[in-house]
C-alpha cells in the first residue's frame, strides 16, 4: 500500500494582502516575499474580491477599515461565492475588541491578527491554514 506524505512546508505561496495603507501593504509584501511566497496586492475590500476571483491566491490577509468595500464586506463576499469560498481569509486589523474578532468569525475568516504585528505572527498563519 502506498501512503502519500505531503510536505510540511507553506514556501511558494500565492497571498494576497489587502490594506489601504501602502505602508501596510509593503510591509506585509515583504515579510511574506522574504518567506518566497508571492504576494499580490489590493487596496481596498472591492479590489480584493475581485483579485481573489481572477488569481486564486492561497491565503488573503485583510484589513477591516478601508474605502471601497471594507474587509468584513469583502470576506463575506468571498464566502459566498462558490469558486473562491475555500480561500483562507485572516484579517489584519487595529480594531482590538473582542466582538471585531467573533465577526470576523462569523463572516467566514480563518484567524485575526492585531496590528501592530510581528513576522512570526503572519508567518504563523501560513502554517495554520
Amino acid at each position: 500500500m502506498m501512503v502519500n506524505v505531503q510536505q510540511n512546508t507553506v514556501s511558494g505561496r500565492k497571498i494576497l494582502v489587502v490594506d489601504d495603507s501602502n505602508t501596510q501593504r509593503v510591509n506585509l509584501s515583504r515579510i511574506l516575499e522574504n518567506a518566497k511566497h508571492q504576494v499580490i496586492v489590493a487596496s481596498s475590500g472591492d479590489e480584493a474580491v475581485e483579485m481573489a476571483k481572477q488569481h486564486h491566491p492561497d491565503m488573503i490577509f485583510m484589513d477591516i477599515i478601508m474605502d471601497n468595500g471594507d474587509g468584513y464586506k469583502a470576506t463575506r463576499s468571498i464566502k459566498r461565492d462558490p469558486d473562491i469560498k475555500s480561500i483562507p481569509v485572516v484579517m489584519v486589523s487595529s480594531k482590538n475588541n473582542p466582538v471585531d474578532k467573533r465577526w470576523a468569525e462569523k463572516l467566514g475568516a480563518k484567524g485575526y491578527i492585531e496590528k501592530p504585528y510581528t513576522g512570526d505572527q503572519i508567518l504563523a498563519q501560513l502554517v495554520q491554514h
